[in-house]
């Protein structure tokens, strides 16, 4: 579930120190909130957040130097019109940028129609780039998932598995190894763009790693600071399973690489039998550097499988 409301007050609050903006119009309706249908139906924030535009109605209308100049320019009722229009956008929120000053017949309108309007000296393409990838995270598709999340070789990888297969164990091996740590046991995923999932920690487990028999240990406090990650956008999931297990529902050496769906978007999966005397850690590693590879149009199965088949040619 992602959320589907952000106050005016919340989105005013969060920016003030980079947008620089103060509140100069519509200070009754801190509580106002984007339209809830128009935030399900948002593929991304850039539909959420843009230049003055009458045919896009629910969301932040940005206006910069050529849309102040479009409001005040022609006769009087011509820029009536204009400003009155606004209205019937219901905007969650209008903002002011390049530093313009707000023509008196738009503050009567945000007045009136309790429509907060911020003003800001920053660029108004700034301003959208900063909103849209608020909106973009802040408005993003979520779930939760049982692993460890790990930054192995600058690489996100999601270790998951049945409990009791030694995943945080593998964890801490990996970070003895240089690795660094996101998340343990619970891992927030967010689906950020079309094609891009983060994974965070929830703020209740940062830094933290529990190992059977141990107990809580502080990764941070002592491996240090660059044994933890606040983020990472996952692109590998390694899955531990019993060899039974791996023996009845996979293949040795799969002809295509596997993939899991998460929140709609196909991620590359590995899967490692955890068998007493393996160096799960090392095979991690190698799995690791084999999918950075792929990512960069290596394939070695492809790569065996037209050596074979010259070697048959040539029979």
């Amino acid at each position: 579930m992602k959320p589907t409301a952000v106050s005016a007050d919340a989105l005013f609050e969060d920016h003030r120190g980079k947008l620089k903006w103060q509140w100069i119009a519509g200070l009754g309706a801190s509580e106002r909130r984007f339209d809830e249908v128009a935030v399900r139906a948002a593929r991304s924030g850039a539909d959420l957040v843009g230049y003055l535009n009458y045919i896009h109605p629910y969301r932040v209308q940005i206006l910069g130097e050529r849309e102040v100049a479009y409001l005040i320019r022609g006769s009087e009722e011509d820029c009536t019109r204009r400003i009155s229009r606004i209205v019937t956008l219901e905007p969650p929120v209008l903002v002011l940028a390049d530093g313009q000053t707000a023509p008196e017949a738009l503050l009567r309108v945000c007045e009136r129609a309790q429509i907060p309007m911020f003003a800001t000296p920053e660029s108004s393409a700034f301003v959208i780039d900063v909103l849209r990838a608020y909106l973009s995270k802040h408005f993003a598709d979520r779930t939760t998932m049982h692993g460890v999340f790990m930054d192995i070789l600058g690489l996100g990888v999601l270790i998951t598995g049945e409990s009791g297969l030694g995943k945080s164990e593998l964890g801490l091996e990996l970070i003895s190894r240089g690795n660094g740590l996101v998340a343990d046991d619970a891992v927030d995923l967010f689906r950020i763009n079309q094609t891009t999932i983060e994974a965070r920690c929830p703020e209740l487990l940062q830094n933290l790693l529990e190992v059977r028999g141990i107990g809580l240990l502080d990764i941070r406090a002592i491996f240090g600071e660059t044994a933890v990650r606040r983020k990472m956008r996952l692109k590998l999931i390694v899955h531990l399973v019993r060899r039974e297990n791996f023996e009845r529902d996979y293949e040795r050496i799969p002809s295509e690489p596997l993939m899991q769906d998460v929140l709609g978007i196909p991620v590359l999966k590995v899967v490692i039998q955890v068998v007493a005397g393996r160096n799960i850690a090392v095979l991690v590693e190698a799995a690791v550097r084999n999918t950075i590879l792929q990512m960069r149009g290596i394939d070695t199965y492809q790569d065996f499988m037209h050596r074979q088949r010259l070697a048959m040619g040539n029979e």
